[in-house]
């Protein structure tokens, strides 16, 4: 059974050269297991994928699919059990500077330190800068997501949205090849997370960087992706990759936004799972007919 692409129009121009550009990152046939006191959990089964620089790339998915599974083994935290993964040409052996990790988690700011000291703590430790060049960057951040003036605050005085621009300030100082983004606005209220969406659009658009990003929202991918894959239900297995550039939050209310929703809310669940990679196959050359009609 083969996939139904969606009926997506490509944004025209492109990326110049895209097609013929080099990954960045490239998951090939990845399956992820983990150990409980049970049984071995198979949390991916067969998942490939490539990342280009300066892809804004989501991992769509039910809970359960494997997705920040997936995020982690990236991260390097979690070695797969078949397949590999490969960051501008060498395996993820391990975690690594390249790529940083922003959680959901509001608690992942050590309480003790300022914002700026947060934001200088992964540069000091990784030896990546001195102190004066962390301080320099810390603020630089900290000014690019409006929470300069609270450099010498600590963060329990922040509210939940505000220690995401910390946690984000803090990534991308680091300058990483790959920010990696869990869920990050899943635990704010809607409000919040349309302007956490909204910010980082922004900045994405200021600075180009390349983004992996877990989301279980139909809508937050549509608005956050340039790219999204569609992962099925556990097992997690590719159902299909598609384009999302034309849209954004000034399009959620209109009527190809809802549409394509609705028909990715289909092939996520109305598909029946297959085995092996034939879901993977397709996806991969959905994927390459859209770049081809990108370049």
């Amino acid at each position: 059974m083969s996939v139904h692409p969606l009926p997506i129009t490509p944004p025209t121009g492109g990326r110049p050269g895209l097609a013929a550009d080099k990954p960045l990152l490239q998951a090939e046939g990845v399956t992820l297991e983990y150990r409980t006191a049970a049984h071995t959990v198979r949390a991916t089964h067969r998942v490939s994928f490539d990342v280009h620089r300066g892809d804004r790339f989501v991992l769509l998915g039910p809970s359960g699919c494997g997705k920040s599974t997936l995020l982690k083994a990236v991260g390097g935290f979690i070695a797969p059990r078949e397949g590999s993964i490969r960051l501008d040409g060498r395996v993820v052996a391990g975690p690594g500077p390249d790529r940083v990790v922003v959680f959901q988690e509001f608690d992942q700011l050590p309480p003790w330190k300022t914002v700026k000291e947060n934001v200088m703590f992964p540069l000091l430790a990784s030896k990546r800068a001195g102190r004066r060049e962390a301080e320099a960057r810390a603020l630089h951040w900290l000014h690019k997501v409006g929470l300069d003036r609270f450099a010498d605050a600590f963060p329990h005085t922040l509210s939940g949205g505000m220690k995401q621009r910390v946690a984000i300030a803090r990534a991308l100082a680091m300058q990483p090849e790959v920010l990696l983004m869990d869920e990050p606005f899943a635990a704010l209220d809607a409000l919040t997370r349309r302007k956490m969406q909204e910010e980082l659009q922004a900045l994405w658009e200021e600075e180009r960087f390349t983004l992996l990003f877990v989301t279980h929202s139909i809508e937050e991918a549509l608005v956050v992706g340039n790219r999204i894959l569609l992962l099925s239900p556990h097992p997690g297995r590719v159902r299909a990759e598609i384009n999302s550039h034309q849209f954004g939050l000034h399009s959620m209310g209109g009527s190809e936004f809802q549409s394509t929703a609705r028909r990715i809310h289909g092939l996520l669940f109305d598909e029946p799972a297959q085995a092996g990679g034939a879901h993977a196959t397709d996806a991969g050359n959905l994927s390459r007919s859209s770049r081809a009609q990108e370049a």
